[in-house]
């Protein structure tokens, strides 16, 4: 085998082998085409019961590598006006200036900034939520659902994390209360790996 051979063949078998050894972050669409994915809500009403609502329009991606879950990453753009407590007349109240005020805030965003492993299957997620046009950081609670492939040939990954939100944090001076000052927030999701 002449040198020059011997070196090319060297060469590609060491990139190779290094390449073998670098495991790319997996690249996921959260599937909100056919309602994998959720994002809830619940505040207290007057500290008496629970409201509970969601959102309806929201899209998003996320990526993760087993072998780095601190570099995990994930963005999400939800429609505001898509809020709905399963009663018209309070979710005209919650679009308008006194709560999200939808027409001037139109999207919510969230946006990872870091991925801190807890645990097996659990992380905190911190991101910067922008939300009436204040943004501030926020920790997620997260627990791993599941992964593995679907029944269409495809490969899918499932995240569920809560945070709690205080109201006055977003500018809604609304008082309700003392026992609704917060609102919970889930944030549940399965994504279609690309």
């Amino acid at each position: 085998m002449q040198p020059r051979t011997r070196t090319a063949l060297t060469a590609t078998l060491l990139a190779t082998a290094l390449a073998s050894g670098l495991v790319k972050a997996e690249d996921y669409v959260i599937d909100t085409k056919d309602a994998h994915a959720f994002i809830q809500f619940r505040i207290q009403h007057l500290g008496y019961s629970w409201l509970y609502g969601r959102f309806n329009d929201f899209a998003g991606t996320f990526s993760y590598d087993e072998k780095d879950p601190g570099a995990s990453k994930v963005e999400v753009v939800i429609k505001t006006a898509s809020v709905d407590s399963n009663h018209a007349e309070r979710d005209k109240h919650l679009r308008g200036a006194d709560f999200l005020d939808t027409a001037k805030y139109p999207e919510a965003r969230f946006k990872g900034i870091s991925y801190k492993p807890a645990g097996p299957g659990k992380a905190t997620l911190t991101g910067e939520l922008t939300l009436r046009g204040v943004t501030k950081v926020v920790d997620l609670a997260v627990t791993e659902v599941g992964h593995g492939n679907d029944p269409w040939g495809g490969y899918r990954r499932g995240f569920e994390g809560t945070t709690r939100l205080k109201l006055k944090d977003y500018r809604l001076q609304r008082d309700l209360g003392p026992a609704s000052a917060e609102v919970e927030m889930t944030l549940s999701v399965e994504g279609v790996r690309k």
